[in-house]
This record gives C-alpha cells, sequence and structure tokens, in this order.
C-alpha cells in the first residue's frame, strides 16, 4: 500500500499543473472558474492522499517511541 500511495502523490504532482484548463473562462455553477474548481479537487485529493499516507506508510517505530515517551519509560 506504501508504493500505491507514493503513486497517488506522483498523480496529484501531474495533474496539478492543469495545463488544460488554463484559458479555459468557463465558470461552474454561473459562479466559479473552472481552474479554481480544479485546484479545489486537487487539495481535497492531496488531504485524502495525505490520510492515506499516515495510515499506511507512517514509519512504526515513531508511533512506538511515542507510546514509550507517553509512558514514562525511554
Amino acid at each position: 500500500m506504501r508504493y500505491v500511495v507514493w503513486l497517488l502523490v506522483v498523480a496529484l504532482i501531474i495533474l496539478h499543473q492543469d495545463l488544460w484548463y488554463w484559458d479555459d473562462r468557463t465558470l461552474v455553477g454561473g459562479f466559479m472558474p473552472i481552474t479554481l474548481l480544479w485546484q479545489a479537487g486537487i487539495s481535497l485529493g492531496a488531504g485524502f492522499v495525505w490520510f492515506l499516507a499516515t495510515i499506511f506508510a507512517w514509519p512504526s517505530d515513531l508511533i512506538e517511541e511515542a507510546q514509550q515517551e507517553a509512558e514514562g519509560g525511554e
């Protein structure tokens, strides 16, 4: 799953470039430029990928170290 998280990060980096909407003046819902909506989607996607990274790719030794410190041991 760690590799899937990295693959999603790379996908977000590529999708963030949005060259296809750069000159598009389309308004979504009559008020929001499509480029702004695209960036909002990228931001939500980045938050979701970060959530997955903390669940599946976070180093387990950091969790154990934090638990030991919380218990007062070294």
